[in-house]
């Protein structure tokens, strides 16, 4: 039996540049039951591949010729070797017609608004991917909403099904906690950093005694903030990451746009930390307990901070209960994959 799991086209499976998706299934594929039998394709010029089941789709790019297309046609390479009992692809809905044709026995994850994704804009292409597929998985129940949106009731069926991202639970002391503010992500309009830039220098200056770290890069877009209290760290490996949470007392989540889900509020749950998002999304899947934000905007923000600042005992009532409601852990959304996984093999073998 083999289990085989596409990743997006330029996905870097590993441990320097790993993205949510890549972060999500390093975590689950070591829990599963089936991990043995799951076997990760990919493209990616980084080394330090996150799992040793990984293999690297290599091809030599073509002036005007799709890469994507080239990267699935190289995929089925492999499936006429050895087919698959069970192809899970993710995020990529335009990946679907082409694997169809050799092996139906398709799971497809939606890591974000299929609204917006190539081959899942319309009624009519949500309906074919949902001819051609076993499964289809959604992050969260905005995400799934967002596919259903002009569709007849009896599609919203069982082979629809929310399975959110997950991570572990930390091992924290409240105690321990140090005057932290952190911002993870990329740096653009898209996350609010923007806004977040402005508001920080406010709360900083009005509180001499807190530090604001910033983890993320944005090549494309440049917003530059100073403050001799706020450090600009870049991008940082997820271990990295993982230990600023732990640390921090506040955490700051303020999306413009809709967020699918939201792995940096998921991770600041879990460590514990004070976190503040915006209404937007499914950011209120990843962190429900989360102090929200409900029109962005600098003073709002930095109202908010300062509401955790200036109060100490309603910041941590709010670490306590945020940190107490974390359920979402890999070992809770890896037996919920390999459950689906378990019914569909069974019909299939």
């Amino acid at each position: 039996m083999k289990i085989s799991i596409l990743l997006p086209y330029k996905e870097n499976f590993t441990a320097n540049y790993a993205g949510a998706v890549s972060l999500f299934l390093n975590d689950t594929i070591k829990l599963s039951k089936y991990k043995k039998n799951i076997q990760v394709y990919g493209n990616t010029s980084f080394k330090n591949k996150l799992l040793p089941n990984y293999t690297n789709i290599n091809f030599s790019k073509l002036l005007f010729r799709s890469s994507s297309k080239t990267y699935v046609k190289k995929f089925l390479e492999n499936e006429k070797i050895k087919k698959s009992t069970l192809i899970e692809v993710h995020n990529r809905p335009d990946y679907i017609n082409s694997i169809h044709e050799m092996n139906d026995n398709i799971v497809l994850y939606f890591h974000n608004n299929p609204l917006d994704m190539k081959s899942s804009k319309t009624a009519k292409e949500r309906i074919d991917i949902y001819n051609k597929t076993k499964k289809i998985i959604f992050n969260s129940n905005w995400t799934l909403k967002k596919f259903t949106k002009g569709l007849n009731k009896k599609y919203n069926t069982d082979k629809l099904e929310v399975i959110n991202q997950s991570t572990s639970k930390k091992i924290i002391n409240f105690k321990n906690k140090k005057k932290i503010i952190l911002f993870v992500g990329r740096l653009n309009a898209s996350k609010g950093y923007d806004l977040f830039g402005k508001a920080i220098i406010g709360v900083l200056n009005n509180n001499p005694d807190w530090k604001a770290i910033v983890i993320g890069d944005e090549p494309r877009e440049k917003y530059i903030f100073e403050h001799k209290n706020l450090k600009n760290l870049g991008f940082q490996k997820n271990s990295i990451v993982t230990k600023w949470f732990v640390k921090s007392d506040i955490s700051v989540v303020c999306s413009r746009w809709d967020e699918p889900f939201g792995r940096t509020a998921l991770e600041a749950s879990s460590a514990g930390c004070a976190v503040i998002i915006t209404d937007k999304g499914g950011l209120s899947e990843a962190s429900p307990k989360a102090m929200k934000i409900k029109t962005l905007t600098v003073k709002n923000i930095e109202n908010s901070i300062e509401k955790l600042i200036k109060n100490v005992s309603f910041k941590k009532s709010l670490q306590k209960r945020i940190y107490k409601h974390f359920f979402l852990t890999n070992n809770y959304i890896s037996k919920k994959i390999d459950s689906y996984r378990d019914k569909l093999i069974q019909d299939l073998l």
